[in-house]
């Protein structure tokens, strides 16, 4: 597709409807940041899995009318991720001390159907296999594979076998989600200070370079007074002593990856459990955008559930994470809603360059049905349940209805051909990029 010339009509008007969705959502910020959402658009343009992670957007617009014959109207209001691609598992330690192989980055997580979680990860699933020349019948049996995997561990949710401890650990995982857990299991607190901070009078504070600079007086200020009100967001049950509330040190930076570019984050540097150096807190104060499930959900109670983006994605993450992060909040600042967690020390990730095999991927993608199912399932204790009341192991059971077979079937299908439509819009966005047919930075 060198121009427009050798497009049929259903691809232009096709390659209109990506960018005026782009535009849509995303104007406002890529007129105030055209250099940022460049380099976000370059980055999205490398492979089709790439363009999948960084358009959501486009993923929800097109859903948003879409016919799914396997949800009802309870299992359309459950807590979802939101963007379940498979660069979003990893690990954390949560809040028992316990080393878990789960879903990691909420910043998408809202209110919506459960199925939406698992076709967003079964084409990712379905693309990053496409990559590694898969075939298409192996393609087709990793998907039900996950479909099934995550509706057996429903059940098992349901019926009481598993409970709030389940979780995928150093106890029970095998194959990659092991390696993965025994990679996190080495990191450690100090290296990751060492990583970012450097030691002065005695004292830690925060390396400055290209990507993280001083805040002025009046900002650390503001962020000072805000680290008082997000203390406040915190559960009372989880909030910590005093010396925690120690500011060291208060940096600025700009987020990095296909999702987080351009977008404004601020870390603040703790005193840790102790006066030694070696247990400080490195805190994320991170700008919230709106969910791209709003783009298909257009419910004013559950938008007006939350006082900014900030707060949704603190709410939505205890709502998906048992025993969540006990430094997990939110907070204001200039009218911009702020999510605000530890940057994780110990956080590990699958390396999927490096999965190759048929037998490794099946034994993977599995786990990953399973901790869908946790999330879907399974809550903080501290999680409000105002706005998803009842069961929602229940309501995902009574959708599927006895039909697991056609459920994993039907996931399998639709996930082939939108991964088919990703990578001919991969093609369309590129090209539109390229020829700079994006008005917001056309004019930059």
């Amino acid at each position: 597709m060198a121009d427009s010339s050798s497009l049929t009509s259903a691809d232009l008007a096709r390659q209109k409807y990506i960018i005026d969705v782009f535009e849509s959502f995303y104007g406002d910020l890529m007129r105030s940041d055209g250099e940022a959402w460049r380099v976000k658009f370059r980055l999205m343009s490398a492979t089709p899995h790439a363009f999948f992670r960084g358009s959501a957007v486009l993923f929800y617009s097109d859903l948003a009318t879409d016919e799914d014959p396997f949800l009802d109207e309870s299992a359309s209001r459950v807590w979802i991720h939101g963007d379940l691609h498979v660069d979003n598992f990893g690990t954390y330690l949560d809040s028992t001390g316990r080393l878990l192989f789960d879903v990691i980055d909420f910043d998408e997580a809202y209110v919506g159907p459960f199925t939406w979680d698992l076709r967003r990860l079964a084409v990712s699933l379905a693309l990053i296999s496409y990559e590694k020349a898969m075939a298409d019948d192996e393609i087709h049996t990793l998907i039900r594979a996950l479909a099934e995997s995550y509706a057996t561990q429903v059940k098992r949710f349901s019926t009481g076998e598993d409970d709030m401890s389940f979780a995928i650990t150093l106890d029970n995982a095998t194959g990659v989600a092991l390696d993965v857990l025994r990679s996190a299991r080495q990191m450690t607190r100090v290296n990751l200070l060492d990583s970012a901070t450097e030691i002065k009078d005695g004292d830690r504070r925060f390396k400055r370079n290209q990507n993280r600079s001083t805040v002025s007086d009046e900002i650390r200020e503001k962020l000072t007074e805000v680290f008082a009100d997000y203390l406040t967001t915190i559960p009372t049950r989880k909030r910590l002593t005093s010396i925690n509330s120690h500011i060291k040190d208060i940096t600025t930076a700009q987020g990095f990856g296909i999702g987080s570019v351009g977008l404004r984050m601020d870390s603040m540097l703790l005193e840790g459990p102790t006066q030694t150096l070696e247990n400080d807190i490195i805190l994320w104060f991170k700008q919230s955008l709106p969910s791209a499930v709003t783009r298909a959900v257009k419910d004013e109670r559950i938008s007006a559930y939350f006082n900014h983006d900030g707060h949704r994605t603190a709410v939505s993450q205890r709502a998906l994470q048992v025993y969540a992060d006990p430094w997990l909040g939110h907070a204001e600042m200039d009218g911009m809603g702020l999510f605000v967690m530890e940057l994780p020390p110990y956080e590990a990730s699958v390396r999927w360059s490096g999965v190759n095999q048929f037998d490794e991927l099946y034994v993977l993608v599995k786990d990953l049905g399973r901790i869908v199912a946790k999330i879907h399932c399974l809550s903080d204790e501290d999680s409000d349940h105002t706005l998803v009341p009842g069961s929602a192991d229940q309501a995902i059971l009574r959708s599927i209805g006895g039909r697991e077979v056609a459920f994993a079937e039907a996931l399998a299908d639709w996930s082939a051909s939108y991964a088919r439509r990703v990578r001919e819009d991969h093609q369309l966005f590129l090209d539109s990029f390229r020829n700079r047919q994006f008005p917001s930075l056309r004019a930059q």
